[in-house]
């Protein structure tokens, strides 16, 4: 019979990534948004103290077990305030270089281990009438796709701002169940790690099963039209293609000058392409969205390389995408239902249109050979390691150099159409995805209402300049569009502009001596400029943007 703690207990993945946590490493899932008007602190910390009961874990701290016997468990908070975690600063000039200065502090942080593991900071003071807001949360509690689930249940799809109640309804948490004896947890801690060994074998069991199914050859032939070739789910790699990639895929990792371990402080910088225009270089050279944005971070990365002072001729630069692993389970599911799937790309690949083909060809074969249930299989089998071990070891691996990758780079789909907190539109919405161990970049994309938002964090010691990845992704973006021969969306939409409106008449030439005697020029003459000074809006001139 299972214990009531049982049903409360953190995964082996979820708990992970507490163990691994250290001071200058932070393991948070966060996002930097900005809002349009001033949001009010007060009104805040009701609104979102008012959507507590849908989620319990936001009100649920992290206990672990005597001597880490077991894993731990999420228990409620005795002395829980919503005071302790919805905070506010305010900048001094309000510059989007300050933001990203205060959003790099914030998230520089541990989060204290003896509170439920989230918080929520309103910046004020942003130009233009706009409101910030930092949300972190431990990754023990959520992975970037619950983390939008999350995002979906805290704020509202529509302006309309409903009346809170008046009075805060007195939260009574449920008796808590009655913790074990240290036999029984050892003994519990005993027979977990024994169903792990079987689910390693289980997993190991499917992984062989869905391999020799999509090899075997087909009894009977199909009436209906099936897609052929490499865009096939069952694709199976043809030797030539096993010649080609797997020295790639099994090579040792070659480091870059930012492969160094994090120490911290960190910081955060973004970039924003509007979807519709990733989406019309999709098609133009038939691959899929994640494609074109991992040419798109290869591409970058190889100029910072660069500038780093590297010689990219022969280089590999290996990055490891997260995959979700619910299939069409419910994406709300807290805690951490990924893989990982390390694809590897030549660095010295010059031509925009030969990058995109060489990134298809890799994540289908990396498909074909299964290499994210494989990953996923070996995470399980960490599992088995008892959690005291795990525990003990955590801090000593986040130190050590492994080499496993260069980077992370994880792409998540967020909500398609605006949201509101408290009346006021999200206007952007930045991902952060956590570094550490001697990966000191990661990058992350979160598509919203028409927008990929790009967010790169950086050890300050390992980059230094990281905002120079900003301009690299959108001058790579730029590059690629050329060559599909796609037009950025802010450009069709000013030239369909200029043929729907009326040609205005031509005014009266001026007199030689009497024209323009303040020194302007007439407004038709010219193209209006774009205010993007440094200090404001750091941010390079997009493509589209």
């Amino acid at each position: 019979m299972r214990h009531p703690r049982d049903h409360n207990r953190l995964s082996s993945g979820d708990a992970l990534f507490l163990y691994l946590e250290r001071e200058g490493m932070p393991l948070n899932v966060a996002s930097v948004s900005v809002f349009e008007g001033v949001i009010s602190m007060r009104a805040c910390s009701r609104f979102i103290e008012s959507k507590l009961p849908l989620i319990p874990r936001y009100r649920q701290r992290v206990v672990a077990p005597a001597f880490n016997i077991g894993l731990p468990t999420w228990e409620y908070d005795p002395d829980f305030a919503v005071r302790n975690h919805v905070r506010q600063v305010t900048l001094t000039r309000g510059t989007d270089a300050e933001f990203k200065a205060v959003a790099g502090n914030i998230l520089s942080k541990v989060m204290d281990r003896q509170r439920p593991l989230w918080d929520f900071t309103l910046v004020h003071g942003l130009k233009g009438d706009r409101t910030g807001v930092v949300t972190r949360m431990h990754h023990c509690l959520a992975d970037g796709l619950a983390g939008v689930s999350l995002m979906n249940v805290l704020m509202d799809p529509s302006p309309e701002v409903l009346p809170l109640p008046r009075r805060r309804a007195r939260f009574q948490a449920p008796p808590q169940a009655p913790a074990r004896a240290f036999l029984d947890e050892l003994l519990n801690s005993s027979v977990s790690v024994a169903e792990k060994v079987l689910s390693v074998q289980m997993e190991l069991f499917q992984v062989l099963q869905q391999i020799l199914a999509a090899a075997a050859p087909q009894s009977e032939p199909s009436t209906s039209v099936q897609p052929a070739g490499p865009h096939s789910a069952a694709h199976i790699p043809s030797v030539e293609q096993l010649a080609r990639f797997m020295p790639e895929l099994t090579a040792a990792t070659q480091p870059l000058p930012f492969n160094i371990i994090c120490r911290g402080p960190q910081n955060f910088r973004w970039a924003e392409i509007p979807l519709a225009d990733i989406k019309a270089v999709k098609n133009a050279c038939g691959v899929t969205v994640n494609d074109v944005a991992l040419t798109l971070v290869t591409s970058a990365f190889q100029h910072y390389a660069e500038l780093r002072g590297v010689r990219i001729t022969g280089r590999l630069l290996r990055i490891v995408v997260p995959v979700n692993v619910r299939g069409n389970g419910n994406a709300g599911d807290l805690g951490n239902r990924i893989t990982f799937v390390p694809v590897t790309i030549p660095l010295d690949i010059r031509s925009p249109r030969k990058l995109v083909a060489a990134v298809r060809e890799r994540t289908i074969f990396l498909k074909g050979v299964h290499v994210a249930e494989c990953v996923g299989l070996f995470g399980t089998m960490l599992g088995t390691i008892p959690t005291a071990a795990q525990e003990l070891a955590g801090p000593i691996v986040s130190q050590v150099p492994l080499g496993l990758c260069n980077f992370i780079f994880t792409n998540v789909p967020g909500p398609t159409d605006p949201l509101y907190l408290l009346g006021h539109k999200m206007l952007r919405c930045y991902p952060y995805v956590p570094i550490g161990g001697d990966l000191g970049i990661n990058c992350a994309v979160l598509t919203y209402n028409g927008t990929a938002y790009f967010g790169f964090t950086g050890d300050v010691h390992a980059a230094p300049d990281l905002g120079r990845l900003e301009k690299f992704l959108t001058t790579s973006f730029a590059k690629l569009s050329r060559a599909v021969g796609c037009r950025p969306q802010r450009r069709r939409r000013a030239a369909a502009k200029a043929r729907t409106e009326p040609i205005p008449p031509p005014a009266p030439k001026p007199e030689p001596l009497l024209a323009a005697p303040d020194g302007r020029i007439q407004p038709k003459s010219v193209r209006a400029p774009i205010t993007t000074p440094q200090e404001e809006n750091p941010l390079p001139a997009t493509v589209g943007v």
